[in-house]
């Protein structure tokens, strides 16, 4: 879907690897394969870069029509507001939103 190919290129959107490089830091583990961890923001722990998702501080929101698509592209590619979290926070803050 369009929807999902967009998202998709979100992996390569400078703002959002910037996110990740400021919550980054060499890691301290003993496995010599990982190179960094990353600080979610919401419980400060710090986590390999598989446990963590950068999320948008502002939702991309529906894309149902023609219509919805520039409001949902200038949204997903934003230049700031992406914030870095564990998926378990990740998570939770989508729960409450939903409620």
């Amino acid at each position: 879907s369009i929807r999902s190919a967009l998202r998709n290129r979100t992996r390569f959107w400078v703002p959002k690897l910037e996110a990740l490089k400021k919550a980054r830091r060499p890691s301290q583990s003993a496995n010599k394969r990982l190179k960094w961890e990353f600080m979610c923001a919401e419980c400060k722990n710090w986590f390999p870069q598989k446990g963590v998702q950068v999320h948008h501080d502002v939702e991309a929101g529906k894309l149902n029509s023609a219509e919805d698509l520039a409001g949902f592209v200038e949204r997903l590619f934003a230049e700031e507001g992406w914030t870095v979290m564990c998926r378990g926070c990740h998570s939770e803050h989508h729960k409450k939103l939903k409620q």
